[in-house]
């Protein structure tokens, strides 16, 4: 069958595509950022709030622009899931991009890009593996290797273009990963400054000029769809769409700042209470890491224990259900309720967790959750289950379940005894992962879980 390609001609037949500035400076064509940053700026857009386009800097070698070109920027965003206790499956498309630049071909675009009075806001997503320090990048009339020293190659054009204007300088939002991604980013920055023997007064334009704002973001944006679900997707639609995406509902994008100028320039940011600005985002990081991989991490090895491949298998068993509610509502919640965080933060938090695992178009194995067991294990849960033993002066039932059945999994996959008391020093709790390995060996997991 014969569909149209999804372009400005095809936009314009069945709407119109603003014409706006571009703002924004983007490393990275992937899914994730397509699917957040690119998400919340296309809406703000619709609104009439932030009016800005984004230009996308394509730095890898793999592939090439094409289909953005073909399809003049544009793309369909697919969103689907529960939310608030709603069924979603809608779709839309994406009109923020405005270009995409290829940073070796087109690095003399970007550097006039960088003296742009319209450009303020720069946004990343290199992975983890791009935030790293290459004193050995050269900075010269060619685009350097790794994104920190292009960033510092921008923001040395930028500077000298003006003067060392202070107004001049940049809100940075990186989104890699990190902890405190923007510190990384610019420790990274300053140290090659240095190495390159630039001078000071640029240095401290970095980082008096420029803000560096840590940033979080939260969302499950799949990659590629199935072939059936693309075409699916592809007829409802009525055409071709090579860039399209999906994503689920829920989304978090938690920018540390509390610069009146940087709320000022990423506007976007007012238009969505699932983007906050705030000057820590510790909170959130919090949330994620105890509430949403604390709690996938403990129910791991009892869904792959219990037979099931997949999240939204085990989330449609009410067996499974009601354990994996207990985990997250009445055993984790109250553990990360603090100074910043409430009951009720911590507790709705736990809901959305809980909505997202039974998301029913993302099939999330359990066995790819369980990649580095070890690791996460120690640094999602180590910290919950001493906090919950402190406060009930008692073990947590449900946790001590989940580190029951991680132990016996690592025993028979990999073959490796796991010492409790490194992961949690207080007797009671050993003692009950013993009992419940003995009843797991005995009866079973799913008898355990009441399937």
């Amino acid at each position: 069958m014969s569909r149209p390609i999804l372009n400005k001609e095809w936009i314009n037949s069945h709407g119109q595509i603003k014409d706006l500035p571009e703002k924004v400076l983007q490393f990275g064509t992937g899914v994730l950022l397509r699917g957040l940053p690119d998400f919340f700026i296309h809406h703000a857009n619709q609104q009439g709030v932030f009016n800005g386009k984004v230009v996308v800097v394509k730095s890898t070698s793999q592939g090439g622009v094409s289909d953005f070109t073909s399809q003049d920027n544009l793309f369909t965003h697919c969103i689907r899931g529960v939310y608030k206790g709603e069924l979603v499956n809608n779709s839309f498309v994406n009109s923020s991009i405005s270009r995409v630049v290829e940073a070796k071909k087109d690095w003399n675009i970007l550097l006039n890009l960088a003296v742009s009075e319209n450009i303020e806001v720069i946004i990343s997503n290199t992975t983890e593996a791009g935030l790293i320090l290459d004193v050995n990048d050269p900075l010269g009339p060619e685009a350097p290797n790794t994104f920190p020293a292009k960033l510092l190659a921008l923001l040395h054009a930028r500077w000298q273009h003006f003067n060392g204007d202070k107004n001049k300088g940049w809100v940075i939002l990186p989104t890699e990963l990190v902890p405190n991604n923007a510190n990384v980013l610019v420790d990274i920055i300053i140290s090659l400054a240095k190495h390159h023997a630039l001078p000071a007064s640029f240095i401290q334009w970095i980082s008096d000029a420029n803000d560096f704002c840590n940033t979080l973001v939260d969302r499950i944006v799949p990659g590629k769809l199935s072939e059936k679900e693309m075409e699916e997707l592809k007829d409802t639609l009525g055409y071709e769409d090579q860039l399209l995406i999906s994503s689920e509902p829920f989304a978090l994008w938690a920018i540390e700042s509390q610069k009146t100028s940087t709320i000022q320039k990423i506007s976007f940011a007012t238009t969505d209470e699932r983007v906050v600005v705030a000057p820590s985002i510790v909170k959130f990081r919090e949330l994620k890491l105890r509430l949403l991989n604390g709690t996938h991490t403990f129910s791991c090895a009892v869904a792959i224990l219990a037979g099931f491949e997949t999240v939204i298998q085990a989330m449609n068993n009410e067996g499974f259900k009601g354990f994996i509610t207990q985990l997250a509502i009445e055993e984790i919640a109250p553990c990360v309720v603090g100074d910043d965080i409430s009951t009720n933060d911590a507790v709705q938090f736990g809901k959305s967790v809980l909505e997202r695992f039974a998301n029913p178009f993302i099939e999330h194995k359990w066995v790819s959750i369980a990649m580095n067991f070890e690791e996460k294990m120690k640094m999602r849960n180590q910290f919950l289950m001493e906090k919950y033993f402190t406060i009930h002066q008692s073990p947590a039932d449900k946790m001590s379940l989940g580190f029951a059945a991680f132990a016996l999994y690592m025993e028979k996959e990999q073959g490796k005894n796991i010492n409790t008391t490194e992961y949690c020093s207080q007797v009671a709790f050993v003692e009950k992962v013993e009992q419940w390995k003995e009843k797991i060996n005995t009866v079973g997991i799913k008898t355990i879980l009441g399937i």
